[in-house]
């Protein structure tokens, strides 16, 4: 999806692959949410990646606007700064901005059949190393499955997820989470009410996180303003990439506004973008970037994301991502790889489009001229 201007004779050309097929046409692309109109654009160096969105943005707008899902802008922007970051010979995460060599890792949990298999689950990812647990909940399995992961392990760090599964009007039922002395309570209401959060926050003592609300900085501000949450979740695929990703950074950590990195089932490609994000200074709070084994039963990348025995992840320090792609396995990722999730015949969006930040990313590390899905 990549290729080295011709005018840089040393710097190979990559042909563009999506799910196998090379030299892709533009109905795939859009079949897929990619406008075909990005094909082509540039990025010259000294250009920085972010100064590519509002091209990207423009198309992409376009594309809405004739009634089509455009679910890749993300993919497509990092794909940029990975190029960025190898073009300059410095690994993402510097490129961002990031300023630690190792992050902390968390997990989240589902709902489980009753609170002793969770308990038992919980147990499992303690002793892999994991710094922080966020166990899923809804109305029915919350009080009882939360005591008991709780009164088990008194110590830990231990928030809730509720995924909009309750109304402002179960305010006094969620005041009963506050004496498990919770990190946080991510997105209890609806998942676009900014206002309706901040007026729980005010019944609770537990700290509400916001995902779903927010997409970009301004939403984050908004949120602030009403005290509506005191953490926030960032998400690459949920505000559209690296550059709104760190501007929504700046917002929470200039408000004093704790922030941490969650997954959305990435391969290795999109978890490689997770670590270097996190990296930023704003990102206090164990991220739900955990190692590849946990989902996949072979990752797209080399060498695959590995947890260290203290709940870490090691940032990579070689140019870009800092991962090499393994040429033998996203077809077979597109089939099934995936040890929690079955995947539609073409991999599905998230496949798909991760091999769109990868194969854009992938340069020799001299050339002057880069292009995104050539035409």
């Amino acid at each position: 999806m990549l290729w080295r201007s011709p005018r840089c004779a040393r710097a190979p050309r990559v042909e563009a692959v999506l799910a196998g097929k090379p030299r892709t046409n533009g109905a795939h692309w859009e079949r897929i949410g990619i406008p075909a109109g990005i094909r082509g654009i540039c990025l010259h160096e000294p250009q920085r990646a972010e100064e590519i969105r509002p091209k990207l943005r423009r198309q992409f707008s376009a594309h809405i606007a004739n009634g089509c899902a455009a679910v890749g802008f993300e993919f497509v922007e990092n794909a940029f700064w990975d190029a960025e970051a190898q073009i300059k010979g410095v690994p993402l995460s510097k490129l961002l901005g990031g300023t630690l060599n190792e992050i902390v890792c968390g997990v989240s949990l589902g709902i489980r059949e009753d609170p002793r298999s969770l308990v038992r689950k919980v147990e499992e990812e303690l002793r892999s190393g994991y710094q922080r647990i966020k166990l899923k909940i809804k109305p029915g399995k919350d009080i009882e499955y939360v005591a008991a992961a709780r009164n088990e392990f008194p110590d830990i760090q231990l928030s809730v997820d509720a995924n909009s599964a309750y109304r402002l009007e179960d305010a006094a039922h969620l005041r009963k989470l506050d004496e498990f002395r919770l990190l946080m309570m991510a997105q209890p209401l609806n998942w676009d009410d900014i206002y309706a959060h901040s007026k729980l926050q005010a019944q609770i003592q537990t700290a509400i996180c916001l995902d779903e609300c927010i997409n970009d900085a301004r939403h984050a501000l908004n949120a602030i303003e009403l005290k509506a949450c005191r953490i926030i979740n960032i998400k690459l695929g949920r505000v559209g990439g690296h550059s709104e990703a760190r501007r929504v950074e700046q917002t929470c950590r200039t408000h004093a506004i704790q922030v941490w990195c969650g997954g959305m089932l990435e391969t290795g490609l999109g978890r490689a973008h997770n670590i270097a994000m996190s990296t930023l200074a704003g990102f206090t709070l164990p991220g739900d970037v955990s190692a590849s084994k946990r989902y996949w039963s072979e990752d797209l990348i080399e060498p695959e994301v590995e947890v260290t025995s203290k709940g870490t992840i090691r940032v990579p320090k070689t140019p870009g991502i800092g991962y090499e792609r393994c040429e033998a396995r996203p077809n077979r990722a597109a089939h099934g790889a995936c040890k929690q999730l079955q995947q539609p015949a073409d991999g599905g969006p998230g496949v798909v489009h991760e091999r769109i930040v990868f194969e854009a990313s992938q340069q020799s590390r001299d050339g002057s001229q880069v292009a995104v899905i050539p035409s």
